[in-house]
């Protein structure tokens, strides 16, 4: 196959390595299977002109993306509906979608798993027609990444503890949204702390990533927490994968989903595979079957490897 990656210099682990250095080790693992490999390095303001241009290359099979969740869900956007697959380097600070997809978790294993890797359609999902490959929600969660920008780290760590404290914060002053909720030919019409809506439902017995990317339904998750600890104990069942037996979650599925707000606060956040962004007062999510080709271990190898 022939591979175009681009390598963002300041996001994710790859801002703390000799970038160079694993560029080299890149292009060797790939070639040495047969692959052909252009590298492209570059800061983080420039990541996504560099992904189009990979992109808009006629000569690529594949599209490599290194960096943080910004520069996935950037590629996967670009790449939605096109016959170039996505290879994603788990360089973040959870990797959920590369997680779910069975990519392993180290650079070194997971360029391994490229070069002898086949390629998949998986699904993507939309707010608003905005794509995301991993998860939208409002609330919580919104609240503690707001707390968490506001908090210094300059590693994966710093920011896993700067979540923590930001999590812990937003517990002690919860956020609680009247909102109604079109799940097929239901509507919920509630008062709550936070809503996750995933591009598939999440496994259980792990962190919160799909087991199947091509699911075809949208996982509709509804906080009935209200009281700190009840909150306390949501956020250990979720790291946890204790969706369905948790008692202060709603699991719901759809293909589709209209949240409408009717909070009277001026400016409502969301965050949309990991990035906050402006929360429209109606928004529509839908999964979108296929979307996405990605390339993954060969099922020969996963199963080796299992």
């Amino acid at each position: 196959m022939r591979f175009a990656a681009v390598l963002n210099q300041d996001g994710g682990t790859l801002r703390t390595i000799d970038i160079e250095a694993f560029s080299e080790q890149l292009r060797q693992t790939l070639e040495a299977s047969g692959h052909s490999v252009e590298v492209d390095i570059v800061a983080g303001r420039d990541v996504a002109a560099a992904l189009q241009r990979a992109i808009a290359k006629r000569n690529i099979d594949v599209v490599l993306a290194g960096g943080g969740d910004g520069t996935i869900s950037t590629a996967a956007s670009l790449l939605m509906n096109k016959k170039k697959a996505l290879a994603i380097l788990p360089a973040g600070t959870m990797n959920l979608f590369a997680r779910g997809l069975g990519i392993p978790q180290t650079l070194g294993a997971a360029l391994q798993a490229f070069a002898d890797g086949e390629v998949i359609a998986v699904d993507m999902a939309s707010a608003n027609g905005q794509p995301f490959v991993h998860q939208f929600s409002v609330g919580m969660h919104a609240r503690m990444v707001q707390l968490r920008e506001k908090m210094d780290f300059g590693s994966r760590l710093g920011k896993m503890r700067a979540s923590i404290r930001a999590a812990w914060e937003a517990i002690k002053n919860p956020p609680a949204l009247k909102v109604s909720l079109s799940v097929g030919k239901a509507e919920i019409v509630t008062r709550t702390t936070g809503i996750g809506i995933s591009n598939n439902l999440f496994g259980e017995g792990h962190l919160p990533y799909a087991d199947n990317p091509a699911g075809g339904v949208l996982g509709i998750y509804v906080s009935v927490a209200r009281r700190r600890h009840h909150l306390a104990k949501l956020l250990l069942d979720m790291l946890r994968g204790r969706w369905r037996r948790s008692a202060h979650v709603e699991v719901h599925q759809a293909d589709k989903a209209v949240l409408k707000i009717y909070s009277p606060v001026k400016k409502v956040r969301a965050v949309m595979d990991g990035e906050l962004i402006r929360l429209a007062r109606e928004t529509t999510i839908e999964i979108h079957p296929g979307a996405l080709n990605v390339l993954v271990p060969s099922r020969g190898i996963s199963a080796k490897a299992a």
